[in-house]
């Protein structure tokens, strides 16, 4: 009997949060707002409190503020 392998899935590098507001071209205060107002993309906390984001989440959040034309 032959064992299928699983391909391994490629683990996405989480963004931090200087590199999130470079992107956006928002200050820092602007995106801790916007997370406050519950208006941010979805956000990790890491066990030493720094803030991630991934990339998937940041293109979903991204992709519900278009605007029907």
């Amino acid at each position: 009997m032959t064992t299928l392998k699983k391909r391994p899935v490629p683990v996405e590098e989480p963004l931090t949060i200087p590199e999130v507001i470079a992107e956006l071209k928002v200050s820092r205060s602007t995106f801790y707002y916007w997370r406050q107002t519950g208006k941010a993309p979805r956000c990790i906390k890491l066990p030493n409190g720094e803030i991630r984001v991934r990339r998937t989440d940041l293109t979903i959040w991204l992709d519900g503020l278009e605007e029907a034309a």
